[in-house]
């Protein structure tokens, strides 16, 4: 059963950085690409970023140039290293993977972007 947790979320100023981690396990994690998605009070969820297995990246026009996604196979944890952070970021961010027509979900971690 693949298991995803996230942490690393927490509240900054806008300007700041913010690195979330995504740890999983419980299926062969260097195999597949990874996503990570956010979701806004009242908006739906919208895919932020993703990483292939080959390290190919894709980022949503709204976070390009200050959100880079990156992967360590050897941890079992995919990244996403956040800068210039805006008000509009604000949104619990979760990591997922797809597998055999399935998504899977961690338990989502908070970033709050306010003075």
């Amino acid at each position: 059963q693949a298991q995803l947790v996230e942490s690393g979320g927490g509240s900054v100023q806008p300007g700041g950085s913010l690195t979330l981690s995504c740890a999983a396990s419980g299926f062969a994690f260097n195999v597949y690409a990874m996503n990570w998605y956010r979701q806004a009070p009242r908006k739906e969820r919208e895919l932020v970023a993703t990483i292939t297995n080959g390290g190919n990246t894709y980022y949503t026009s709204s976070v390009e140039g200050r959100f880079t996604i990156s992967r360590d196979n050897a941890k079992n944890t995919v990244y996403l290293q956040m800068n210039s952070l805006k008000p509009e970021d604000t949104a619990v961010y979760y990591c997922n993977v797809k597998r055999f027509q399935r998504d899977y979900w961690g338990q989502g971690t908070q970033v709050s972007v306010s003075s």
